[in-house]
C-alpha cells in the first residue's frame, strides 16, 4: 500500500466531523433516567473499554456522578449476589456483538441495573446487546470496517460528552463546535502537523510508550493500542502516576514515550516524567494539545495519534484496515 490516504482506515477518519454532525442531530434520550440513577457503571473492551475510562474521569469530575468499572471476571464468577438495583450500565460495544460483552450485561441487568447500550451497528438483528438494551445510542450508520477502532471510538468519547450534560455537567455548545472544527483542521493538515515532530524515529525503536493525565490517560491507553494494532509497533499507555511507579525503569535510549498534555504547560506530574526521562536519556516527544478547549482536546490528539499510527504502518508496507491476527470482532469470554 503506497499511500495512506488510500486506506479505508483514513476514510474511515475523514468522516468523523461529518458523522459528529448526524450523531447530533440524531441525539435523544430520556433525560429522567438520570434523576433515578445517581451512580452508573461502565462496561466495554478494548478501544471501548478506553471510552469507559475517558467517561469515568470526565463524570466523575465535571458530572459528580460515581462511575465505576466493571471488569467482567469478576461478575461472571461472582459466589454472592451483587446488587445492581437502581443502578445504569453503560456497556460499549463497536459491534454489540462481542460476547463477553453481551453477557456480562444481560447477567448485570437481570441483578437490577438499567442497561444502556452504545454502539455503531443500526442493523438490530446483528447487534445482540442493542436487543438487550432498554436505551441504545447508535453512533452512527456508517459501518467500521477496518480492524482499529477510529471513528467509532471519538463517536463514543463524543457520546460521552453529550451525556455529560444532561448528568450534571455544563458544557457549552462552542466547546462541542470548536473541537469539531479543530478536528476537520487536523485531518486537512496532517502532514504540516505532523512534520513538526520526528515520529520516523519510532520505526526503528524498541518500545514506543504513551503518558497523560485524567481524560488524557485514556487517549494515551488508545493509542497504544492503535499503533500495535495498525503500525505492530510495541506500544504502552499509562497515566502519569503509574508510568512514574515503575514503568519508566523499563525506558532505555532505543526507546521514545510521547507525552500528551492537555495544556500548554506542562503539569507538575508531567514534568517530573519528562525529567526522569531526561535522566535516564530517553527519546521523548511532548505533544501539546491542539486547542485550549479541555478536556474535549483530548479528541483532538487522539485524531492526530491515529492519523500517525496509519501513516507509520503504511511506511512499515504494512496493511493497517486488516493486520494480520487480528479480527473485527473479538470473540472472548
Amino acid at each position: 500500500m503506497e499511500k495512506y490516504t488510500e486506506t479505508l482506515t483514513y476514510k474511515d477518519i475523514s468522516e468523523i466531523p461529518n458523522l459528529i454532525n448526524q450523531f447530533d442531530n440524531a441525539f435523544k434520550i430520556n433525560k429522567n433516567i438520570f434523576k433515578k440513577y445517581k451512580e452508573v457503571y461502565l462496561l466495554g473492551r478494548g478501544s471501548s473499554g478506553n471510552a469507559t475510562l475517558f467517561a469515568k474521569y470526565v463524570w466523575e469530575i465535571y458530572c459528580g456522578v460515581i462511575s465505576n468499572i466493571v471488569h467482567p471476571f469478576s461478575i461472571f464468577n461472582h459466589k454472592k449476589k451483587l446488587d445492581f438495583n437502581k443502578r445504569l450500565l453503560f456497556s460499549l460495544s463497536q459491534s454489540g456483538r462481542s460476547p463477553d460483552i453481551v453477557k456480562c450485561s444481560k447477567i448485570i441487568k437481570d441483578m437490577g441495573a438499567k442497561l444502556i447500550g452504545i454502539t455503531n451497528e443500526s442493523d438490530l438483528k446483528s447487534n445482540p446487546l442493542a436487543k438487550i438494551s432498554e436505551h441504545h445510542i447508535l453512533l452512527s450508520n456508517s459501518k467500521e470496517i477496518p480492524v482499529a477502532a477510529t471513528k467509532s471510538f471519538i463517536l463514543q468519547l463524543w457520546a460521552v460528552l453529550r451525556l455529560s450534560n444532561i448528568m450534571g455537567a455544563s458544557f457549552g455548545e462552542k466547546n462541542f463546535m470548536k473541537t469539531q472544527n479543530k478536528i476537520s483542521d487536523i485531518i486537512h493538515n496532517f502532514e504540516t502537523l505532523y512534520n513538526r515532530y520526528k515520529f520516523d524515529k519510532i520505526l526503528s525503536d524498541g518500545m514506543t510508550g504513551f503518558v497523560g493525565r485524567g481524560p488524557f490517560n485514556a487517549i494515551a491507553e488508545d493509542s497504544a493500542l492503535k499503533f500495535r494494532e495498525m503500525a505492530q509497533i510495541h506500544s504502552l499507555g499509562y497515566s502519569a502516576a503509574e508510568f512514574l511507579h515503575g514503568p519508566v525503569g523499563s525506558f532505555t535510549s532505543k526507546d521514545t514515550v510521547i507525552i500528551l498534555s492537555g495544556e500548554k504547560r506542562l503539569t507538575d506530574d508531567l514534568i517530573l516524567v519528562k525529567e526522569k526521562l531526561q535522566e535516564k536519556r530517553v527519546n521523548y516527544i511532548i505533544l501539546e494539545p491542539f486547542s485550549d478547549n479541555y478536556p474535549f482536546n483530548a479528541l483532538e490528539t487522539d485524531v492526530f495519534l491515529k492519523l500517525t499510527a496509519l501513516k507509520l504502518a503504511v511506511k512499515k508496507g504494512l496493511n493497517p484496515d486488516n493486520p494480520k491476527g487480528l479480527s473485527k470482532v473479538t470473540y472472548t469470554l
